[in-house]
């Protein structure tokens, strides 16, 4: 066995290997849950999370229990959208109806709370779905990032607001409102981060939240309750834990959902819409699937290429929707390519998520390295290789990644996300091929370019912003600076999230007006002037 080979069927720590920093507090039930601004003690059935990490002892390699959470019934499920509905009361409640200056003061207090609870979220990020310690740490960080820039871009948007408009003899003010109730649901890659970018900002416009956490990812979220049940009036947050079609279809079926917010499959958002009564009337905001390629152009930068799609296609794991899903490689250049990425794979640090500098660690979704397994199979029997050594083995949950070469229509990799460790790589001579390729396909969230050439990159440019919504140049997919829209075409999202377009996507236009009369001026001066309304006001924030 190769000296790699020797480290990826030891990769498992002992128990008395784990830092005693990063070992986890004993095995505990979480019963409760938040409704109606109180918890609940849930007595009925559990399930339980396991981490992605084994522990090796001298004969097996023991699962590692992490708890158990809640398997809510409809009853549940129904009660908490209820708690929902009435906090929201038609556009009448006390959170629709509060100043946006109040609504900010809440959410700055549950940033402060949210805060507190970063080392434990951290722990639990690693041990929850596999993600390093630098990655968790800046997962937590982001988020509290992404909470403050919100903050200030709803202080900007309300600033604009806060005039009156006088055209064509009519005097209006144009303000934001909310939507209603919105269902949120995050994944659960950036569990945290991600279902965050949806809940905040459906929070911060007045929205009143029914939130389930991911399937994995969902323990991390026990220590932020008690900072929802704090910052929150009663009925504005409120979680439901348990399996999805037993839980997620019957509140979609009430109708009573106004926002859809799921970042996950297509087929499960389309599954979930077809569930409402009035689909005409749901507004939807999804993230969905990705297949984002990289075309390497013959007179692209080989190092520069090499280093941005390691990181675009194998940072987590390439478990991102905005990872780097399949290379295009220019045939003058792809054997120097494939040189050159397998020496970088085979110098990935591999290991637990707690070790410095690990880049490749186990995965979470149960199944998952067999169903990877079926994937490189499929490409091999069909003509492809795995360049690199030990590309493709498997130890329980940690799956080594594999480079296959040449990857071509017919084979599952070819069309199928693979979300994972695996990197296919097609050679082309025409640039029509990656072009076609991205016209036919059935996502269209990214993709990047790699070329030293003005005129090479812009005939890729013009055609290809019409097919997705984000052109790398030079660099990997991605989906920050949180500032920068994040969408998609086709079937890869609905709705964009970045931090002003997503206070946008929660809340619609919304205007007070009145004919330029003297009566009504006076009228609305009395108004202004005594703040009689949160709505019609020419307050200013700071």
């Amino acid at each position: 066995m190769s000296a790699l080979g020797q480290q990826l069927s030891r990769i498992f720590p002992r128990t008395e290997d784990v830092p005693e920093t990063h070992r986890l507090p004993a095995f505990t039930d979480q019963t409760e849950y938040l409704i109606n601004g109180e918890f609940r003690h849930w007595q009925g059935p559990m399930g339980e999370a396991f981490s992605p990490v084994r522990l090796r002892t001298a004969n097996a390699l023991m699962p590692v229990p992490l708890g158990r959470y809640p398997l809510l019934t409809e009853a549940e499920a129904l009660t908490a959208l209820d708690a929902a509905v009435a906090a929201y009361d038609h556009g009448r409640g006390h959170w629709p109806t509060m100043s946006v200056a109040a609504r900010i003061g809440h959410i700055k207090e549950f940033l402060r709370r949210f805060k507190d609870c970063r080392t434990e979220v951290v722990k639990l990020l690693m041990w929850e779905v596999g993600k390093s310690l630098a990655d968790s740490e800046k997962e937590f960080d982001r988020t509290a990032v992404y909470i403050e820039d919100t903050i200030e871009a709803l202080k900007d948007l309300d600033r604009t607001s806060s005039r009156l408009d006088i055209r064509e003899g009519i005097i209006g003010q144009i303000r934001r409102g909310p939507l209603g109730v919105v269902l949120c649901m995050g994944p659960f890659n950036y569990p945290l981060n991600e279902t965050f970018t949806t809940l905040i900002p459906a929070l911060i416009m007045g929205n009143t939240v029914v939130f389930k956490p991911p399937r994995l990812g969902i323990l991390l979220y026990r220590p932020l309750l008690a900072a929802f049940r704090d910052a929150f009036p009663a009925g504005v947050v409120n979680t439901v834990f348990g399996e999805g079609r037993k839980v997620v279809g019957p509140l979609m079926a009430t109708g009573k959902i106004d926002v859809l917010a799921f970042i996950g499959s297509s087929q499960a958002a389309d599954a979930l819409k077809k569930q409402h009564p009035a689909p005409h009337r749901l507004r939807c905001v999804l993230g969905m699937g990705a297949k984002n390629p990289a075309i390497v152009l013959a007179d692209a930068d080989l190092e520069l290429a090499v280093r941005e799609c390691i990181l675009g296609s194998l940072s987590f794991n390439g478990q991102r929707c905005t990872a780097i899903k399949i290379i295009f490689v220019h045939k003058d250049l792809v054997d120097r390519f494939l040189k050159k990425m397998t020496i970088a794979i085979k110098e990935l640090p591999c290991g637990m998520p707690w070790d410095p500098g690990v880049f490749i660690t186990p995965l979470p979704e149960p199944g998952k390295p067999a169903q990877l397994g079926e994937l490189l199979k499929d490409a091999l029997n069909r003509g492809a290789q795995i360049i690199n050594p030990e590309g493709g083995t498997c130890n329980d949950s940690f799956f080594y990644p594999a480079l296959v070469y040449p990857v071509a229509a017919g084979m599952r990799l070819y069309d199928e996300e693979q979300f994972g460790p695996v990197v296919p790589v097609v050679p082309f001579d025409d640039v029509e091929t990656p072009i076609n390729y991205v016209v036919e396909s059935d996502f269209g969230q990214q993709l990047s370019i790699f070329s030293s050439s003005p005129d090479a990159t812009a005939a890729l440019i013009d055609p290809l912003v019409n097919q997705v919504c984000r052109v790398n140049l030079n660099s990997q997919c991605q989906r920050g600076p949180d500032t920068f829209p994040f969408t998609g075409r086709k079937g890869s999202a609905e709705g964009t999230l970045s931090v002003s377009d997503a206070l946008r996507v929660f809340s619609i236009r919304t205007l007070v007006a009145t004919k330029d009369l003297e009566k009504n001026k006076e009228l609305i001066r009395q108004i202004i002037h005594e703040r009689k309304s949160n709505f019609l006001s020419t307050d200013f924030i700071l």
